[in-house]
């Protein structure tokens, strides 16, 4: 019962990102993409920095290893800003999709990076991802152009910071991890923002937003961090490795959101693939639950 309950709360998590990144699709036009993820992140930091302070003394809000959360948050601002701008160019439930392939990038990476050893089905679930985000992206290159590829570097910057979190694990709670994310990546977003309005182009020129930009903002800061609260109680209550797996709720969600809010049906590809990158991440998965459980207790 409390695996069973451990799993529930990392679906209401992942699904409340869904709904947080519905929300940014939303400000579509309205103000820019960068300076929406500044704002987001800058609401961010008080908000988690109390709930941090509160529950485990200023103490929890020690950074440790400053190189390793620095690039931890640079790896979040470029996530997040790619994502949102991929969100105002593309359907809401094919970038959901394309960036599901991080998980696949992030075995690619740890094998190079760090030399784990890579298994055939690892490389089963890359030929899998590869040809899934051709068939996601295949409808949207003639609209979007390159940008379509946008949520595909987005989950390449969020496979680096799943690498980092590998090497900054015990520097602090997960919470307080979270804080140190938004700390970082707060000026970050704000100095690219900055640079986007200096640049002339129409589209990164900012000017005061509308009360409903900021409340959203705060509602997606609000929403974005319950969701990982939610996460992180899910895996207390189950194995990290299957509450992880709670994920995937956020296609079939995305995927509904898509239909009742943004008018959009994806045809019968776009799905096939999106389904392709499930099941990739899924032999993932599968492939790292067997090795956990061949190292045996």
């Amino acid at each position: 019962m409390r695996h069973q309950s451990g799993f529930t709360l990392a679906l209401a998590g992942f699904a409340l990102l869904t709904c947080g990144d519905a929300t940014i699709k939303s400000m579509a036009g309205l103000w820019p993409a960068p300076a929406i993820a500044a704002l987001r992140f800058s609401i961010a930091v008080p908000l988690l920095a109390t709930f941090v302070t509160a529950s485990q003394g200023p103490a929890a809000l020690r950074v440790s290893k400053p190189l390793i959360q620095l690039g931890r948050g640079f790896s979040i601002a470029a996530s997040s800003m790619l994502f949102f701008i991929s969100l105002f160019l593309l359907p809401l439930a094919e970038a959901t999709a394309i960036v599901f392939v991080s998980p696949v990038i992030t075995a690619l990476l740890s094998a190079l990076l760090l030399r784990e050893h890579l298994q055939r089905s690892a490389w089963l679930a890359t030929a899998l991802a590869l040809v899934g985000v051709a068939l996601v992206l295949r409808p949207n290159l003639a609209e979007a152009g390159a940008a379509a590829f946008l949520p595909l570097i987005a989950a390449f910057f969020f496979a680096t910071m799943m690498i980092l979190n590998r090497l900054a694990a015990g520097t602090g709670s997960p919470m307080a991890l979270q804080w140190i994310l938004a700390t970082v990546a707060a000026p970050i977003l704000i100095i690219v923002a900055t640079a986007g309005h200096m640049s002339g182009l129409p589209a990164f020129q900012i000017g005061w937003p509308d009360a409903s930009v900021i409340a959203r903002c705060a509602i997606v800061a609000v929403t974005a961090s319950t969701a990982h609260w939610l996460i992180y109680l899910g895996t207390t209550r189950s194995t990290a490795a299957d509450a992880a797996q709670a994920v995937y709720i956020q296609l079939p969600v995305a995927l509904l959101i898509d239909a009742l809010l943004f008018r959009h049906f994806p045809d019968a590809m776009a799905l096939g693939g999106s389904l392709l990158i499930v099941c990739a991440g899924l032999v993932m998965w599968l492939n790292q639950k067997r090795t956990i459980e061949g190292m045996g207790p």
